[in-house]
Formats: C-alpha cells, structure tokens, sequence
C-alpha cells in the first residue's frame, strides 16, 4: 500500500538522491477489536535499504508482501509507501530517516547495519519504534539494549562456511579473504575466519575495496596471488560488485565462498546461511507485533535467524568443474542459476 505522504514529501526533499524502488507473543487484540467494530486501523510504517542489491531487495519485497497479508489477516491498513533506498549515502539515510520522524509513522524498519544505525539515530529523540532486518552483529553495531529498538540477525556461522572450503578441497593452501573495511558486518566473521586459518596454519591475503572498482581490484589481486578459495561474509559492498568478477573467478578455478545467498545468485559458488524471504518475514512480523503494542513490549533485543541452508551456483560449479554434494552434510542443498538481479 502507499503511504502518500512520505512518498510525497521525500520526493520533495530527495528527487535527485533517492530511488523508489525465540518466540514472540501473540499480536495484541486491539488491532481485531478496531476491525470487528467496523473501523479499520491504519498503520504507517517507513521501509529503509541502505542500498540497491539482491539480498536487501529479497527482504524489503518479502517485509512488504508479509505486511500485505497481515493487514489482510487483523483487519487493518498498513500504510508502507515505496521502499526507498539510501544509496549507501549516510546523508541520503538521515534526510530519509528526518522526514520519517517528521510523517509520524508508527515503525521504521532499516535494513543492513549503516540504515539500522541511521535510523535508530534519527528516532532518539521521539522514540519511534525500530525493527531492524539483516544486522549481523547488533552488539558490535551498538544496537542492542535500546528500549525502541529489536530486529532480527542473520549472524554468519563462519566456521561452518570454512569447514565448506577444506570438505571440497582439503588441500587448499591459500585463502583470499574479499571485504570492504567500511562494512561493519564483515568485521566480525573475518576476524573469525583469520582465527580459523590461523589455527589449521593456513596462509590468507586480505583483499578489501569499498567501490565497485577497488573490489574488481582486489579481486584481480586475488586471482593473480593464485589464491585456492576466496571468502567474503555477509559485505554489502562486495555483493553489489558480484556480477562484475563472478565470472572471472570461475574462469580462474577460484570458487567464492560467501555469506548469503544473494553473492550466489549473482555468481558466487555457494553459500551456507539464512533464508533472506523468511528473514524478511519474521522482520514483518516483528513490526506488526511492535505497532500493535505500542512498542518494543517483551520481545527480545534480536531474534537471530536459524541457517543451515546451502546455496550451489550450478553454472559456476560446472565452469569451476567441482562436485558439490560434499556440502549435503552441512544442511539442506538448494541449486540456483546465475541470475541478474
């Protein structure tokens, strides 16, 4: 549904910058006692990717086609406008996130940690309630035990994803680790991977950009050190860049181990990680929850999303010649094609 007037009014204010593009209690009854009396409850909520790649829109689409049939279900309106994006811009996010505060929706939800960050600011002073999607580390992004603030995580199991990389090829010798430094979510899982390979005495080289062109930089840095395998976690920066090296690393016989499944539907090898629509789901469910309310209530800081889900590119494990049913021990298999989204 369109909330018209934060569409309009950021279409005022970003014309140049923005493009549209464990358990948890019961919703609360109010929301079905409005409906039953005949008058229809209306919500205003504000969408927020920090930027435009596949893993961000697989959830904002699955946020908003979950609050669709939550309004449906309960009886109400669920007013969510477009789902814009910041372009990566922190000033592009805070204009978002003023205008936002000044339309008096009733819950934000960011997605990826610099939007989560940004809008959690944004909201200081009125407390408008947050519900973050796709953080993967909320205590290192200092969002955690703000009373106005919960969400969900997609916290990468790094150990499982390097277990992957030596079950394929247990001679591999040298690992490439691809990220870019101003991603606050790859902190994390590469210093645990660092870890990993520091104890089985593996050598790494550390490759990182935070451009379309740095990251293809590192990449040809990578290629011509004849790296065995690359890693990158859950890195915003690196997934937009994936469809333009993809290619050249299966060519090369480097397979791309990454943190979600998006990097492999852009061409990256595989993946072991959360299901992003269902993350995007429990996001949804989690705001609705939050507005009904009237806030955070009981739920919890995050609610981390389960993985053991393991995403082939077909097409680069042909290219790459390996054979992936090794990786059937380390959760269920799903096969996916390259595609350009």
């Amino acid at each position: 549904m369109k909330h018209t007037t934060l569409k309009a009014a950021l279409s005022a204010v970003l014309a140049l910058t923005l493009s549209a593009c464990g358990g948890a209690a019961a919703p609360a009854a109010p929301a079905e006692t409005t409906a039953a009396a005949g008058e229809s409850k209306t919500y205003k909520v504000a969408i927020v990717k920090q930027l435009d790649h596949a893993s961000l829109d697989e959830i904002a689409n699955a946020i908003a086609a979950e609050l669709d049939e939550l309004a449906a279900k309960n009886g109400v309106t669920i007013d969510y406008g477009s789902i814009y994006s910041g372009q990566n811009d922190q000033t592009v996010l805070q204009q978002i996130g003023s205008q936002a505060i000044a339309d008096d929706v009733d819950v934000i939800i960011p997605i990826a940690t610099l939007a989560a960050q940004t809008m959690t600011a944004a909201a200081g002073d009125t407390k408008t309630p947050i519900v973050y999607a796709a953080i993967s580390d909320p205590e290192a992004a200092e969002l955690t035990g703000i009373d106005y603030v919960t969400g969900t995580s997609d916290a990468l199991n790094t150990d499982v994803i390097m277990n992957m990389v030596f079950a394929q090829n247990p001679d591999a010798k040298k690992i490439g680790l691809l990220y870019s430094k101003s991603e606050a979510n790859s902190a994390k899982p590469i210093a645990e991977a660092k870890a990993y390979l520091d104890a089985k005495g593996i050598e790494y080289i550390e490759a990182t950009g935070n451009t379309n062109d740095e990251v293809q930089q590192a990449v040809s840095s990578l290629i011509g050190q004849s790296v065995d395998a690359i890693f990158t976690p859950t890195d915003n920066v690196v997934m937009a860049a994936e469809l333009s090296f993809a290619g050249d690393l299966a060519e090369a016989g480097i397979p791309h181990y990454t943190g979600a499944d998006s990097f492999v539907r852009n061409g990256a090898y595989t993946t072991c990680g959360v299901n992003y629509t269902e993350l995007g789901k429990k996001t949804a469910d989690y705001a609705f929850e939050v507005m009904v309310n009237g806030g955070k209530g009981s739920l919890e800081d995050y609610y981390l999303m389960d993985g053991g889900i393991v995403t082939v590119n077909t097409e680069t494990a042909e290219t790459l010649g390996l054979d992936y049913s090794v990786f059937k021990q380390f959760g269920e298999l799903v096969e996916v094609t390259t595609t350009e989204d």
